[in-house]
């Protein structure tokens, strides 16, 4: 076990001889009998008592980094505190959750972003009806501030739009640039086309086509209306599961 110098390093001025009874008995001398107790049941113990007393300073911080350190996985540490929790009290087990988390966050498995460099955004609820699946959208640019809306559209695996056309009488239409991930773009009696990051597809105004994410891939596109007289979106049929299948 390591030497502890808490004690002298805090106290040993102000406290010297409780500097020396923490750093070379208690620490010194009970911890470091390992044969009678592990360190790893030690700390077991020691946090117990520490939150059976309701003490939720630094100290028990320390020992539940010490704990961690001493072997104690966090789904083991969320088991003792959730036993002792019966017994110290349920405000006091909440209270060495709370450090605990804080000791164990490094073990915690980073979660996966989407969205690419824009991030994912909100859950696309406005448009759910016309997915199959789920997507997400994020406004980049405020409706009204410009003559060009420009969002980026989040697909998860296996989600694609449905068959949809951007009618105008002039000019019209819409760009997609691919930011992340795999997708499909397809027009009406034409073979699909296989996306990935760096892609550009400009859909003219009055094409019939789709777009999505591939079977096994998440994926975005930044969606870019072009400007243009008498524009209005029609939504169709949905893309059907063997036509996505058989892409």
């Amino acid at each position: 076990m390591k030497k502890q110098t808490a004690g002298r390093d805090q106290l040993g001025e102000f406290a010297p001889k409780f500097a020396e009874l923490n750093d070379d008995v208690l620490f010194g001398e009970v911890w470091s009998r390992e044969d009678k107790l592990s360190l790893r049941d030690r700390s077991l113990v020691t946090i117990c008592v520490f939150m059976g007393k309701g003490l939720f300073d630094s100290s028990l911080k320390h020992h539940i980094m010490n704990a961690k350190n001493n072997g104690i996985t966090k789904e083991e540490m969320s088991e003792i505190i959730t036993h002792a929790g019966f017994y110290a009290g349920w405000p006091n087990a909440w209270a060495t959750f709370n450090i605990a988390k804080e000791v164990y966050a490094d073990d915690e498995p980073a979660k996966e972003e989407h969205g690419g460099w824009f991030g994912l955004g909100d859950p696309n609820t406005n448009f759910a009806q016309y997915f199959i699946g789920n997507s997400y959208l994020k406004p980049l640019t405020k409706p009204g501030e410009s003559s060009i809306f420009i969002a980026n559209v989040t697909f998860e695996p296996g989600c694609r739009n449905n068959w949809h056309i951007h009618h105008a009488t002039k000019d019209g239409g819409q760009i997609l640039i691919c930011v992340d991930g795999e997708g499909c773009y397809q027009e009406e009696g034409k073979e699909a086309r296989s996306l990935k990051p760096g892609d550009i597809v400009v859909i003219p105004a009055n094409v019939k086509h789709w777009h999505g994410a591939k079977k096994d891939s998440w994926f975005s596109h930044l969606a870019i209306e072009v400007p243009g007289e008498n524009t209005n979106n029609e939504w169709c049929e949905p893309v059907t599961d063997e036509q996505y299948n058989n892409l």
